[in-house]
């Protein structure tokens, strides 16, 4: 019967802890740790990092874990890496489960960058209202251009405020709507969105409120990771995981 870690943080990662419950297969599921008073779950949590691929690898033996699951946030880039890393070392299968990648449509004005430091270039210019549509992780970066007023958009209350100068702070957590990010972008007067290629549909309101809005998106593509296996269909894991899928069952994250 496979034993499964699940690395999670994504809503993917938990319609898949619902599957994995629902079939009886024991699995475990962990947090980075980044947000306060996670969602309940039908399956043990924990929470915090492992110490490196050589502290995953050996929690992978010691808790006799048969399969492990990559469904982290796709910029988790570094979490990724060190899961391919000591899935190898200890000898185990693993699978990414992804969400596809934005792509531009008819109406976007999209400027890639690479990472965060060329979006913080890419404001270069006067004065104006930016959405960071980023979390809190990288929100200090943007601080090299304090020209700009700054609409932040957190999940939890941050322990201290933001180091930007000149910023608005909306505490909230989704889904969004088309209709409420287009509400949120022109009441605080927005020129700019900057957010991640997260991909999928969870939070891709914003980016059709500004396609409805015609402003300009910055837009962070995905860091590499190693080669892998990985598949942005739940029941695809759960075949891999050897488990029969009902005929009938809807398809897809």
């Amino acid at each position: 019967m496979p034993n499964v870690l699940l690395l999670g943080g994504t809503t993917e990662a938990s319609a898949l802890t619902q599957r994995l419950a629902a079939a009886g297969i024991a699995a475990t599921l962990s947090y980075a740790g980044r947000t306060h008073a996670p969602r309940a779950q039908p399956v043990p949590v924990r929470i915090g990092g492992f110490g490196g691929v050589e502290g995953l690898a050996t929690y992978l033996r010691e808790h006799g874990v048969t399969h492990l699951v990559d469904a982290t946030h796709p910029f988790a880039a570094t979490m990724s890496r060190h899961a391919v890393a000591a899935a190898h070392e200890a000898g185990i299968p693993l699978i990414a489960l992804t969400r596809p990648a934005w792509e531009p449509v008819a109406g976007d004005r999209w400027t890639r960058v690479a990472d965060i430091p060329e979006a913080v270039a890419a404001l270069e210019g006067p004065a104006r209202s930016v959405m960071l549509a980023l979390g809190r992780m990288h929100v200090e970066a943007f601080a090299a251009q304090p020209q700009h007023h700054y609409l932040l958009r957190f999940v939890d209350t941050p322990d201290t405020p933001p180091v930007l100068p000149r910023h608005s702070l909306v505490v909230d957590r989704g889904p969004f709507t088309v209709e409420g990010d287009r509400a949120l972008m022109a009441a605080h007067g927005i020129a700019v969105v900057v957010c991640k290629n997260a991909g999928g549909t969870g939070a891709a309101a914003k980016l059709a409120a500004a396609r409805a809005l015609s402003l300009r998106v910055v837009m962070i593509d995905r860091p590499a990771v190693p080669e892998r296996h990985e598949t942005h269909d739940i029941d695809a894991v759960l075949r891999w995981l050897g488990h029969a899928v009902p005929s009938g069952t809807e398809r897809g994250v």
